[in-house]
């Protein structure tokens, strides 16, 4: 029973907070300490079903003493009267002999009942926590939940960000890209030879005097003069 009680005290005096606040995976922790205090509990049960029957047992000695010293003495009142005090003298031996272990009996079933009631006492404690603690559990492992969401969350955001840094990246390639061709045009427009309109005006002049329609109507005209 003493093993029990200290691991009871043990669990009841740690910061469980704290400890599942240390754990990788707090919904696995607390399933685990409640497993623990399960246990516990049925190993509590029986050790209360033993001392308290260990109570009833004390209480039953120190009841069959008393109705046996109370016996003994009416007995003796009873052998008094019929004229045999030496009957009436054995009767209160026994009481006396019985009176002599009374305080033994009364000091086992304070002991007992003392006993019987922290038992009950820490069971009922225990009870009550696990009770507690299976509520809280439950907010732990809601709370967990959403934890592991939010940080799925959170790493889908930084894959979005880096998304949109990407893009802004290839925004600032494309412009530096455009850059690069207008100022390559420049340079080609300023490296191209200037043009010279004189040699424009000169053609049209060259070929205003004579045309390929002239030069046919010339050579017809030789023609019919040669047949003449």
């Amino acid at each position: 029973m003493m093993s029990i009680m200290t691991r009871f005290k043990d669990i009841m005096s740690a910061n469980i907070n704290a400890l599942l606040d240390k754990a990788e995976n707090p919904e696995k922790m607390a399933d685990q300490y409640l497993r623990n205090m399960n246990s516990d509990l049925s190993k509590v049960k029986a050790e209360t079903a033993a001392v308290m029957a260990e109570e009833q047992r004390t209480n039953r000695e120190l009841r069959e003493c008393q109705a046996d010293m109370e016996k003994m003495e009416s007995y003796a009142m009873k052998a008094l009267q019929a004229g045999n005090e030496g009957d009436a003298r054995t009767f209160l031996e026994r009481k006396t002999s019985l009176g002599s272990k009374l305080p033994e009996l009364q000091t086992a079933n304070q002991m007992a009942a003392a006993n019987a009631a922290q038992m009950r006492k820490m069971h009922d404690k225990l009870v009550s926590d696990i009770g507690e603690l299976e509520a809280r559990k439950n907010m732990i492992k809601a709370k967990w939940a959403v934890a592991k969401t939010q940080d799925r969350m959170n790493k889908l955001g930084a894959s979005v960000s880096g998304a949109s840094q990407s893009m802004s990246a290839f925004g600032r390639m494309e412009d530096k890209v455009n850059q690069a061709l207008d100022q390559a045009n420049a340079m080609a427009e300023l490296n191209s030879a200037p043009l010279d309109d004189i040699d424009d005006l000169t053609a049209k002049y060259d070929t205003a005097g004579s045309s390929q329609v002239d030069d046919e109507l010339a050579a017809l005209k030789a023609k019919m003069m040669l047949d003449k």
